[in-house]
């Protein structure tokens, strides 16, 4: 009896989930927490906690700042990005392709909308584009706010180029940005597993065709 396949939209609604935790959890945050350290909420020791910041640039605090309007340039990526992630995800559900993966997929496709929402309309809806922005469009800052306080302090002078320097390592992130990591982690970590259904399946294919 042939196992009965998940249906197409199930996938995409999982993507749809991960985008109304992300955005309720951000909402919760914007509208109940106070910006930076004052209004920080330690979960584990120091080394977990909740802290409301805005980044204007990419996943874990990171910025596009070698070109001018970066942040518009990023923008725009997430946006044909997202469009491109969510045909791959047809593509693949189309090829018979794993389920696992088809999951890592839409948990992939749903932080990058969650993050591309925060980009749009944010700087218009919370007002918290750069004061420096043409347009709050397109120039809003993604709301993060789970912070891993890995580890900060002077780096040893005897270190190429970062001796004598104060680093902290401490990313800051979302649900989203999570989501997204988590997707790409599984897809590195099962590779084996999801890539090698569908090198089966072409396998066979090529045997019938001779």
């Amino acid at each position: 009896m042939e196992k009965k396949r998940t249906p197409l939209y199930i996938y995409y609604l999982i993507s749809l989930l991960v985008i109304a935790i992300d955005q309720v959890v951000k909402m919760a945050v914007h509208f109940n927490m106070d910006l930076g350290s004052k209004g920080q909420i330690k979960i584990f020791g120091d080394w977990f906690k909740l802290h409301y910041l805005t980044n204007p640039g990419m996943a874990f605090g990171m910025q596009i700042g070698f070109i001018d309007n970066g942040k518009l340039v990023l923008t725009l990526f997430r946006l044909v990005a997202m469009v491109a992630i969510g045909y791959y995800l047809y593509t693949l559900y189309k090829k018979e392709t794993s389920r696992g993966l088809l999951i890592c997929i839409a948990m992939i496709l749903g932080g990058a909308i969650g993050n591309l929402v925060d980009s749009i309309f944010y700087g218009v809806f919370l007002d918290n584009a750069p004061y420096d922005a043409p347009t709050p469009w397109f120039y809003g800052q993604v709301v993060d706010m789970f912070y891993i306080d890995i580890w900060e302090g002077r780096i040893a002078d005897w270190v190429p180029i970062l001796g004598g320097d104060y680093m902290a390592l401490w990313p800051v992130f979302n649900i989203a940005d999570a989501s997204i990591f988590m997707g790409i982690t599984f897809i590195l970590i099962f590779q084996k597993s999801f890539f090698g259904h569908e090198s089966e399946s072409t396998d066979q294919t090529e045997v019938k065709a001779e």
